[in-house]
């Protein structure tokens, strides 16, 4: 589990530009993965080996301003509770505001690392007196920066990774982490009470009633799980006015958790735009899934193919997620929901399944041989070697003359023979193509 770094303040201190430098081009993530949607609200990054999760909370600023000391208190609070350190941002050039010092009251009252970051220095010796006003919000760091400039961001990575050495991670729950995941009103909270037996988590029709992520700790068949409840995400239309915004971060903390993510559909309502993203962000993370139909026992006029249909759809409209299977469920009764026990276990062992190379490498020539690499002027692509450097997601390196010349419909065509051999149901595979090395 990476710690969390969270960067708040109020609007128009420069968070979105600081966040973009620190992460450099990562945020520009090219893909062509197709239907996957992302989310731009944190990214991984890493500072003299330390890596952690940075959160820009800039994203996040009310547009109506009579809503705006509300929205930012609570942005504030999400940022508390959730992050491991705090970067609080405040204008160097406007000078100390109202609206920072009240803030900082809020942050203050938190046992959290906090870093007070004056942005817009870009010359200390000229604007020292702009820095010295802030002293007086009562922070044991304080480092003048910017973010536009890259002005002393160095020296404030430095303080970050320092702080985070100092955070002390919570020790795991033993057993199969599962993450319960979809959106509001799917019916995730019903799923885990069903697993486990009794009322856990507070079960309502008010879409949002789950806040936080709550862990459940069950054993069935001798086996350990913890099932992990996360708050649902909310389309992003609702989610300006709203504090369900900051679940998307809460989900993203969970799922990086999980060895395995149930993805909750509500079958009453079919496949919505805001579930495809959360499936996007749990794809992102190269995490294992099983989508879970929920609710099917509320589906009128079912027939003998419902089932089948249904899968061909959602294979249809989530071509990146062709490797998961589909469960068909009803929480409120219990039908086959124990099977997904079951099936999270095999799923998880897929995710940490190991080829071995000479049986790779033989499927990978009889995969070559019948459907060689496009040339392209001229030139021949030959796979030379292929080997699997590491599981939880399974991933393989294909040695070849010209990586550059490969076009992602032929990785997609390795992929597709690398399960048709060796099945990975419900896990990612990761495939890279090298310059192969003399």
């Amino acid at each position: 589990m990476k710690p969390i770094v969270a960067i708040v303040g109020r609007p128009n201190v420069g968070k979105s530009t600081l966040f973009n430098k620190l992460v450099g081009d990562r945020v520009a993530i090219v893909d062509d993965q197709p239907g996957v949607t992302r989310d731009r609200l944190y990214r991984e990054t890493e500072w003299n080996g330390k890596e952690f999760v940075l959160v820009d909370t800039g994203g996040l600023e009310p547009r109506n301003n009579e809503f705006m000391m509300t929205k930012i208190k609570q942005q504030a609070e999400v940022a508390m509770n959730e992050a491991d350190v705090i970067l609080f941002v405040v204008d160097g050039k406007g000078g100390l505001n109202p609206l920072d010092e009240e803030i900082a009251y809020l942050l203050r009252k938190k046992k959290k690392p906090i870093i007070l970051c004056v942005n817009k220095i870009d010359n200390f010796q000229a604007q020292q007196d702009d820095v010295y006003d802030f002293w007086g919000l009562g922070f044991d760091y304080l480092i003048p920066i910017s973010g536009e400039h890259k002005v002393n961001l160095g020296d404030m990575l430095d303080m970050v990774v320092d702080l985070v050495e100092k955070v002390e991670m919570p020790e795991e729950e033993e057993g199969l982490k599962i993450a319960i995941i979809g959106r509001p009103n799917a019916g995730k909270s019903s799923l885990v009470n069903r697993l486990s037996g009794e009322e856990r988590t507070i079960v309502s029709d008010i879409a949002g009633t789950t806040r936080d992520a709550i862990d459940t700790l069950i054993e069935f068949d001798g086996n350990k799980y913890v099932l992990i409840d996360t708050a649902g995400i909310r389309r992003k239309s609702k989610v300006e006015e709203s504090l369900e915004y900051y679940s998307v971060l809460r989900a993203i903390k969970t799922i990086k958790r999980a060895d395995v993510c149930l993805w909750i559909l509500d079958g009453s309502e079919g496949l919505t735009e805001q579930d495809k993203r959360i499936a996007g962000i749990a794809f992102e993370e190269k995490k294992p899934i099983i989508i879970v139909v929920n609710k099917w026992d509320t589906i009128p006029n079912k027939q003998n193919d419902t089932m089948k249909k249904m899968r061909e759809e959602l294979h249809a409209e989530l071509p990146f997620l062709s490797y998961a299977p589909i469960e068909f469920v009803s929480a409120l009764t219990g039908q086959r929901t124990t099977k997904l026990l079951e099936h999270a276990e095999m799923i998880y062992a897929e995710y940490n399944k190991r080829i071995s190379t000479g049986l790779l490498n033989s499927v990978i020539k009889e995969a070559v041989i019948m459907n060689n690499p496009p040339t392209r002027k001229g030139r021949i692509v030959k796979i030379n070697y292929a080997t699997q450097i590491s599981t939880a997601p399974p991933r393989f390196i294909l040695f070849c003359n010209y990586p550059e010349l490969i076009h992602f419909s032929y990785s997609r065509y390795i992929e597709n023979k690398l399960r048709e051999s060796f099945g990975f149901e419900g896990s990612p595979i990761d495939i890279i193509f090298e310059k192969k090395h003399d």
